[in-house]
């Protein structure tokens, strides 16, 4: 019986919400799209490496059922948010390459030696600045490195450091737009900057991070006592930033096209503003430069750069879902979901955002970020269309979304990488509620306090 369980499971999903959506009077098409949403969720949950599959096959059933056209599939598939991706793969790519990111790294455990609580500090900081600029997955890819580098050396369990690095990361990668993938959809969809990030999103981000540090200090004492110990027994001096790296030349370039790029990003909407083009229009041409420069620089082994560096199977992924997601706007679903919201908070537009945010939330540690959000973009649309002040919204979709990706191992992209990496280098496997308890308590407590500060910064906001 095991073998069908998983099955079983999903069928009994389907016929359920068929049913309920039948008694809702939802019409047969709105049916039939959110039921195809719904087999590639529960495909893409319960078969993770066949996700691709579930996807492209939900498209090819939603093109049969002419819920969906060619046109459409175009025009729902956000290649916007898929090509800046790739600029901004293609530009990580090249920096993981020449080793830029250790060595930062490096140089920071070098110049702070052995004081394990300062050492930790600066650590989950860089987690959670490193997040915001080139992104979570590149963040934790090379925080963890150089923890659990520390972890070997000093001979202590790897597993609390990196629940307070993925911490960090996470909720780092909610200060700007290119922190994560979710902030490039907010952004794109909500016509947003990336100055506006740092002026809503980033004070925000901030605050949450020092309400951090200590708490996961509070929790994780004993592994911080333990290393404090350990390193007052050992004599050496940790000393490899000068064996890393030895092309400064590579450094040099690095820096030079880091800069460029958060530069680029910070003033995209000067420009556009000051040439008259649309909304994020120089937001995706800078990734573009960014890839394109780097393209030109790695000449006759770009193309191999290219396809080893550009993550093609969640890109691919990403649109299908997209294409997916844009047939329940199409038809309808998201505007009655939204009529439902918005009758909820028709007289309390804070219950609503409330309300709101913490529906991703949940979606967010129970499924995953990425398909939370892109699943209510359409819905705060069609709440902007009912005639609700929806800027607040997108801020709480950002926190939302990010926060409570530290819920679970599934939270988040990041999560899953450091839970892989983990395996990797120490064939450890972290239990559910080893994860979901301090999970739980950071994840509650800075999605409360931004709210609450969302809530404060309301009158200040654009309308």
């Amino acid at each position: 019986m095991v073998p069908f369980q998983k099955p079983l499971s999903i069928f009994f999903i389907l016929v359920a919400v068929a049913l309920l959506l039948g008694a809702y009077h939802f019409t047969a098409q709105q049916i039939i799209a959110v039921l195809v949403f719904l087999l590639v969720i529960c495909g893409t949950l319960f078969y993770w490496q066949f996700r691709l599959a579930f996807a492209y096959g939900g498209i090819a059933l939603l093109l049969a059922t002419h819920l969906l056209d060619i046109r459409h599939v175009i025009e729902f598939a956000g290649l916007d948010i898929i090509l800046f991706l790739v600029g901004m793969m293609i530009l990580i790519g090249f920096m993981e390459e020449k080793h830029f990111f250790e060595y930062l790294i490096a140089r920071v455990v070098d110049r702070i030696g052995k004081r394990p609580y300062l050492l930790m500090a600066v650590m989950i900081c860089l987690a959670a600045l490193t997040s915001a600029l080139v992104g979570e997955v590149v963040s934790i890819l090379f925080m963890l490195s150089a923890m659990f580098h520390l972890c070997r050396r000093y001979g202590i369990n790897p597993i609390p450091f990196l629940l307070m690095l993925v911490f960090a990361t996470n909720i780092g990668s909610s200060a700007t737009a290119i922190g994560n993938p979710i902030g490039i959809m907010i952004a794109m969809r909500g016509h947003l900057t990336f100055v506006d990030f740092l002026r809503w999103a980033f004070p925000i981000a901030l605050v949450l991070l020092i309400l951090s540090i200590p708490v996961c200090f509070l929790w994780f004492g004993s592994s911080l006592r333990e290393i404090e110990k350990n390193m007052r027994e050992e004599r050496t001096a940790v000393n490899e930033a000068g064996e890393m790296i030895h092309k400064k030349g590579d450094i040099r370039l690095c820096w030079i096209l880091f800069i460029g790029t958060v530069l680029g990003l910070v003033f995209h909407a000067s420009f556009e503003k000051l040439l008259g083009l649309e909304k994020n229009t120089l937001l995706l041409a800078t990734a573009l430069l960014a890839g394109s420069v780097v393209l030109f620089i790695e000449r006759g082994d770009a193309r191999s750069f290219f396809t080893r560096r550009v993550d093609w199977w969640t890109l691919a992924f990403f649109m299908a879902l997209f294409a997916s997601i844009g047939t329940l706007e199409y038809v309808g679903v998201t505007q009655r979901i939204a009529e439902g919201m918005a009758a909820v908070g028709r007289h309390d537009e804070t219950l609503l955002l409330i309300v709101f945010s913490g529906t991703i939330s949940l979606l967010t540690g129970f499924l995953d970020n990425v398909l939370a959000v892109a699943a209510f973009i359409p819905i705060l649309h069609s709440l902007e269309d009912t005639g609700v002040y929806t800027y607040p919204f997108w801020w709480g979709m950002l926190f939302g979304g990010t926060l409570f990706g530290n819920l679970t191992v599934i939270g988040s992209t990041a999560n899953i990488v450091a839970m892989g990496m983990l395996e990797q280098e120490f064939k450890k496997h972290i239990p559910f509620m080893e994860w979901f308890k301090p999970g739980l308590l950071i994840s509650l407590l800075t999605l409360v306090l931004a709210l609450f500060l969302l809530y404060c910064e309301i009158p200040l906001m654009p309308r």
